[in-house]
């Protein structure tokens, strides 16, 4: 499976995985060895912590490093009255005529809660390329879709302010 990411993701990836194998690893590196010093490991607290942290930061450098190797690049440029990467898009939904907005981002910068939808959801997917005033059909499922009209389209600068998901 293929995710899709920016070339801004990919470096922005790539910087988080330098920062953790240079400064991060080391520092986790010497508190296990001090843990380790303090004596009798079955009732060390302090010495399964720090392996858990030094698990914990070897677990995201190898999912950074995964993510990327199976990325699929995709531009972040749209034309200027189409929905793209970056663009914030404001939506009326058919059923009951209430207005949200979006800003449409890559997956690895999704966050639903805080109104960022990812172009892989059916949201995201159903928006890219349509212009302010047309009407979509959002595919949630084989069962259930909906409606809603594109209100508007705000341009934004990339999304560096968006931060890479932590999971």
């Amino acid at each position: 499976m293929f995710n899709q990411l920016t070339q801004k993701d990919i470096a922005a990836m790539e910087a988080e995985i330098e920062e953790r194998k240079l400064i991060i690893r080391p520092k986790l590196l010497e508190s296990v060895k001090e843990a380790r010093a303090q004596g009798d490991l079955s009732e060390n607290f302090e010495y399964y912590a720090a392996k858990r942290e030094k698990n914990k930061n070897e677990s995201r450098i190898r999912f950074l490093e995964r993510m990327i190797k199976t990325a699929q690049v995709i531009s972040d440029d749209s034309k200027e009255d189409e929905i793209g990467i970056n663009n914030i898009v404001e939506v009326e939904f058919e059923e009951d005529g209430s207005i949200e907005k979006y800003k449409i981002v890559t997956t690895m910068r999704g966050n639903s809660l805080e109104g960022l939808v990812s172009v892989e959801s059916p949201i995201g997917k159903a928006l890219m390329g349509h212009k302010a005033g047309d009407k979509v059909y959002v595919q949630v499922n084989t069962e259930y879709g909906y409606y809603l009209t594109i209100r508007s389209i705000e341009n934004t600068e990339d999304g560096d302010s968006d931060k890479i998901r932590s999971f």
